[in-house]
């Protein structure tokens, strides 16, 4: 895996359905090194920390493997790093091969994965198109957010390395599509399972114990 581009945003006041809400969803690339800290990544505003940032969300990673597929399901052939919100943009990121729980090596930062991603509005607003939210969610490529352990520098073109392997073996797209595929094989077993991981971040262990 690598980093192809770090990513960065400024506040910004977008309205929706008549009202003002401020984002930081509109990340653009930099070429500066950015630091990974326990809190979140240096330079980059977090308007919503009730559902954004913070110690299981200091981190969010896309692959650009997936751009292709919204390119054409969006018909915008300009996305580019940073469209959907995600502070660093890497090649070979596969949602089915990493694993709640699992290290990463990136730049001198040290990443644990902590749980996949869930979409709202501010999403279908930052790419033109109010369906995105739902296409994202049943598309099941959600992205990786990543807790902090070792706060360090990331820059574009740093490899990442994953450094543990968690025994679990639970990756991050068979969470999330067992939480909203009711038809996945093993479905609750593997939930149950899920809930049990300490790792898992606290926001998923709650949505997993009342999940139906």
């Amino acid at each position: 895996m690598r980093v192809l581009s770090v990513n960065l945003a400024q506040a910004r006041s977008i309205e929706y359905r008549g009202e003002t809400h401020q984002t930081g969803i509109f990340k653009v690339p930099t070429n500066d090194p950015a630091a990974l800290t326990r809190m979140g990544v240096g330079g980059d505003r977090v308007c919503d920390l009730l559902n954004h940032g913070g110690v299981d969300k200091a981190v969010y990673a896309f692959a650009i493997d997936h751009y292709e597929h919204w390119r054409s399901a969006l018909d915008k052939p300009g996305l580019g790093p940073g469209a959907f919100g995600e502070n660093l943009t890497m090649a070979g990121l596969d949602e089915a091969a990493i694993c709640v729980g699992d290290r990463l090596t990136v730049g001198s930062a040290l990443l644990e994965v902590s749980q996949p991603r869930v979409p709202c509005f501010k999403l279908g607003v930052a790419l033109g198109d109010e369906r995105a939210p739902g296409l994202f969610t049943r598309h099941f490529h959600t992205g990786v957010y990543f807790r902090v352990l070792r706060e360090g520098e990331v820059s574009a073109g740093d490899d990442a390395q994953i450094s543990h392997r968690h025994p679990e073996k639970i990756s991050v797209h068979s969470l999330f599509r067992a939480f909203y595929d009711r038809d996945y094989p093993d479905r609750e077993a593997l939930m149950t399972r899920a809930r049990a991981l300490p790792e898992l971040a606290r926001e998923w262990q709650g949505k997993l114990r009342t999940r139906r």
